[in-house]
């Protein structure tokens, strides 16, 4: 719990000076309580897009973009990234702290005695058409759970809570890969309650009834990899909209349907896919110079995807491991020669040594090699923003459920308004 200290500062205004206290987290940098400056003052801050703005007390994540780090309950995804797996770091997440042996075979069970969906959602399935974007039926298929399962959306029930947040973890790897077969015309394939987390995921969504599918441990090392790179990220715009529809006392399934449709969004979720996008419209290396050209010419709308982040003002933590998962799954594959992959590692090598770069603090991140793995492995680019929303549910989740239990009131963000003033109406004829 932040701690109210004895500084505070002071706001002159119109010859007021209003005093407003200072608290300090944990880790990170202290802020200015607000609360009672309308109250007090009669002013609201103006912060477009809440950059100096904590909207939110939480113990779950914590990003130091200066220095470069990402801390899941104070532990270090690198060390997370190489030594855990999902669920641990779902555990963690959802309850604080790291299970011991029992707790975790007691919460993996639950989760995989839970992945399969209400067989009535496979006709929700078939009235999508066929070319729909996978992420559209993710989002409709997450809002409709609420339609199937009555007895987990009372959100003060704890039970009830408890019960959803399993099934969303459980379920929502099943809801993804069953959208992604059907965007490619194969039948659906039922989860496996003999495989983990990450190798049931790949299962559902590259076998097929014909044949047998073996899964590469190298590869569900690397989904899983993925799956924990991307679980939470503090308050960013989808998990910030689950906290603002949760708020309002909406169900669980509705908040989370309301996180992906956040997601969705080119500028979040999406940019892995416009990163790649990017790397193939490059093409080759030699090609290079003219695009970094080109990203260093402010009068060009061209913009060098998978570069800098809106908080890290230094190497992106989760790139480093992707990076190293990048060339493991590649090599697997016998791709290392990838002309994607040499692109992406010739703009990294420019990003690091080239002043331009370095002074605007423009490094790599995690969407710059998430989205090569995710090809190397089989998934087209519209499958991407739908395998990230997979795995950052279970953050949305703590992150709704740490809401639920503080009893945080409904969201309301106040404006700046520069409409017309007050005009009375003037009948039709008259204008």
């Amino acid at each position: 719990m932040s701690t109210n200290t004895s500084r505070s500062a002071t706001l002159s205004i119109d010859g007021r000076q209003v005093e407003l206290p200072v608290r300090d987290g944990t880790l990170g940098p202290s802020v200015v309580d607000i609360q009672r400056l309308y109250a007090d003052a009669g002013v609201f801050t103006f912060d477009p897009g809440f950059t100096s703005t904590a909207a939110c007390e939480s113990k779950i994540t914590f990003i130091d973009g200066d220095k470069g780090e990402l801390l899941y309950r104070g532990y270090p995804i690198e060390q997370l990234a190489e030594k855990s797996h999902y669920l641990e770091v779902c555990y963690l997440l959802l309850y604080g702290e790291l299970p011991d042996a029992a707790q975790l075979e007691d919460f993996e069970n639950r989760v995989t005695r839970h992945t399969m969906l209400h067989e009535q959602m496979q006709y929700f399935y078939r009235g999508f058409r066929r070319d729909a974007h996978p992420m559209a039926i993710v989002c409709g298929v997450v809002g409709a759970m609420s339609a199937f399962y009555h007895d987990s959306t009372d959100i003060n029930d704890p039970w009830q809570r408890e019960v959803a947040t399993i099934r969303l973890i459980a379920k929502m790897p099943t809801i993804v890969a069953w959208a992604f077969k059907y965007s490619i015309g194969q039948p659906f394939v039922y989860p496996r309650n003999d495989l983990d987390y990450a190798s049931n995921f790949l299962h559902m969504c590259f076998a097929v009834p014909a044949e047998e599918y073996h899964v590469d441990p190298v590869l569900a090392r690397a989904m899983d990899r993925i799956f924990t790179l991307h679980a939470d990220h503090e308050q960013n715009a989808s998990t910030s909209t689950v906290r603002l529809a949760g708020s309002s006392g909406a169900n669980p399934f509705a908040c989370i349907a309301a996180g992906v449709a956040c997601l969705w969004g080119p500028a979040h979720g999406g940019a892995n896919e416009a990163c790649l996008n990017m790397l193939r419209e490059i093409g080759t290396v030699d090609r290079i110079p003219e695009y970094i050209k080109r990203a260093k010419d402010k009068d060009d709308p061209f913009r060098l995807m998978g570069f800098g982040h809106r908080v890290y003002k230094n190497f992106d933590p989760r790139a480093k491991v992707m990076k190293q998962s990048a060339d493991e799954v590649l090599h697997l594959l016998g791709i290392d020669d990838n002309p994607t992959l040499q692109v992406a590692k010739e703009l990294e090598r420019i990003a690091l040594e080239d002043e331009y770069f370095i002074e605007k603090k423009l490094y790599p991140n995690v969407d710059f090699y998430s989205g090569i793995i995710l090809e190397a492995m089989g998934f087209p680019t519209s499958m991407f923003t739908a395998l990230f929303a997979m795995s950052r549910t279970v953050g949305w989740i703590a992150q709704w459920k740490e809401m639920i239990e503080e009893k945080s009131k409904i969201g309301r963000p106040r404006q700046l308004y520069t409409g017309p003033v007050r005009r009375d109406y003037v009948e039709v004829e008259n204008r």
